[in-house]
């Protein structure tokens, strides 16, 4: 825990340096893009029209109780999320190889900056997915769902899902410095891992050991928490609420643990 609080304390430090990063992305991503940052807005939308009308409409998925459109733009958002974010802080030390053999950079910096940048794209997807909550009330979906002072304790739970996102980057990054196949292998894990998540189904519909099994998985337990109270208006219990956060800050032990570890071997692999 103490080192992982000598890697925030340097947060001032290099300041500079990650808005300059995470500048850099963004003009990268929206170069020569007549929308702009706009997409971030609307490639949430049309994902979930196109998924709602092929799983609600084609193979006739529902989850009984609930709107069906909001239940899947919640768990599209938060995956994505997650696998946008592990998938680019994953590839960026090694990207970033040139400014780490020209002068000293805390290492770490790179997949922070990128779960920083891709995060700034989860918050503004969120104002599409609470305009469609919204829309529930004038009859978009089946079901309504309401607004209720539990909506609080949403920046709790994404802030445990973006702990965990970064401890999973820093990990990912060490081991992508000294075997590429990483890259190829967690695309393949990330495919599966979506399908094993109740995103666009409920868990309902599977077996019951593989319903015990789910409890297993984080990105099932930070959808399940934040569809409790958007979906049914219930605050997620305090076991449940301690359980998000031994999970993110878990694994960003594990990840940061790792990370420092095998940092000042880099230079020879890169």
């Amino acid at each position: 825990m103490t080192k992982i609080k000598g890697i925030f304390s340097n947060f001032k430090r290099y300041w500079f340096l990650m808005t300059q990063l995470i500048g850099r992305d963004f003009k990268v991503k929206y170069k020569r893009s007549v929308l702009g940052i706009l997409w971030s807005l609307l490639n949430p939308i049309l994902t979930m029209t196109v998924m709602a009308v092929v799983f609600s409409q084609m193979f006739r998925f529902k989850v009984e109780g609930v709107n069906y459109i909001v239940y899947l733009m919640t768990g599209i958002i938060m995956f994505n999320y997650f696998s946008a974010a592990s998938n680019a802080g994953m590839t960026s030390v090694v990207e970033n190889f040139t400014l780490i053999n020209k002068v000293y950079i805390p290492k770490y910096i790179f997949p922070m900056a990128k779960c920083l940048f891709v995060g700034i794209d989860f918050l503004l997807t969120l104002i599409p997915w609470l305009a469609i909550i919204g829309l529930s009330y004038v009859g978009l979906g089946q079901y309504t769902c309401h607004f209720n002072v539990y909506f609080l304790i949403l920046p709790y739970i994404f802030l445990c899902m973006f702990l965990f996102t970064v401890g999973m980057s820093l990990l990912l990054s060490c081991l992508s410095v000294f075997l590429r196949d990483v890259w190829h292998i967690y695309g393949i894990i990330l495919t599966l891992w979506n399908y094993l998540t109740p995103v666009f189904y409920s868990i309902e519909i599977l077996p019951p050991k593989l319903q015990t099994l789910m409890n297993f998985n984080p990105m099932y337990q930070f959808l399940t928490a934040a569809r409790s109270i958007v979906l049914y208006g219930q605050r997620p219990s305090f076991t449940t609420l301690s359980i998000l956060g031994l999970i993110g800050v878990g694994m960003l032990a594990i990840g940061s643990f790792v990370f420092r570890k095998k940092q000042d071997k880099f230079i020879y692999y890169i």
